[in-house]
Parts: C-alpha cells; structure tokens; sequence
C-alpha cells in the first residue's frame, strides 16, 4: 500500500468515515438529502438571477434579484458542510474519480460567475448595450456552469474507479 493509500485507509476506518458509510442507516441518506436540497436552492436561486438577466421577468428590477444573495450563501454552507460530510465516507473514491476534480473546479468557476453577476450586473442597472451583452454572456455562463456542476454530481455515483482502498468500484 502507498502512503497516500495508507492515509485514506486510515480515513477511511475513523468513525466519522464508519459512521457515514452506514453504521447508521439514515445517515448517509440523510447528508445526501441535505446536499441534493442544497444544490437544489444554490443552483436554482443562481438560475433565477441568470434568467432575469437574459430578460425573463422584466418587471422585476435587476437590483432586487440581489435580495435573493443570502438563500445562495446558506444554500452554500449547508453544501459544504454535507459535501464534506460525503467526501469523508467515501475519499478515497472522490480522490481518484477525476469527475470529481471537475466538478470542484465548476463550481468554484460557478461561484465566481454569480458573485461577478452580483457585482457587475444587479448593482449597476440601468446597463448600456455593451454592459447588457456581457451581462448575458456571464449570465449563460453561469447557466452552463451550474449545469456542468449538477451533471458532474451527479456521474460521481457511477464513474468511480475504486470504491474505497483497496476496493474496486464499477459495474
């Protein structure tokens, strides 16, 4: 066994890892639950807004879609915190599923979209022809983005290598 596999075997065994993985049956069902509501409402809220960008919704102003920034932030903690949860039952599977890179990487990009969406777009209306463009063009931006992260999660079930150390995955 390598020294990276040593680690996430040791992982693995914590009871935090155990604990996740199933000796409590509602646990890992539960987190999941959590995490998919989560992705639901940081997801959907971040569409919303990108929508009111490309003119869905014209009647309600730019700068009110703003109000809608803490359900994002929450949504995000309680993303975080459950993904953290699904990442210690299972490491050694996200460590060498390579999904699992991208979908990190997209949603660092996605929160990055809807931050300079926030900053540039809805605390700067009216835009001007040029602003409105670069407005929709962050706004399909984001749309892909948050597609990308959505699809990702959701080929991490079935796109593993290994299971856990040691374990082979796969079909």
């Amino acid at each position: 066994m390598t020294p990276t596999e040593q680690i996430f075997d040791w992982l693995e065994h914590t009871d935090l890892s155990m604990w996740v993985r199933g000796e409590s049956l509602l646990a890992f069902p539960l987190i999941l639950t959590v995490h998919t509501i989560g992705m639901g409402f940081v997801a959907g809220t971040s569409w919303a807004i990108d929508l009111r960008v490309l003119g869905i919704a014209k009647r309600v102003p730019l700068a009110a879609m703003e109000k809608f920034f803490p359900v994002i932030w929450l949504a995000l903690a309680a993303n975080f915190a459950s993904g953290v949860l699904l990442f210690l039952g299972y490491p050694y599977k996200a460590f060498t599923n390579p999904v699992f890179y991208v979908k990190l990487s997209l949603i660092a990009l996605s929160i990055y979209l809807v931050v300079r969406v926030k900053n540039e777009v809805l605390r700067h209306e009216p835009l001007d022809e040029r602003g409105l463009r670069r407005a929709k063009i962050l706004a399909l931006a984001s749309l892909a983005a948050w597609a990308g992260v959505i699809t990702a999660g959701r080929l991490l079930a079935y796109t593993f290598i290994w299971l856990r150390v040691g374990i082979p995955g796969g079909f």
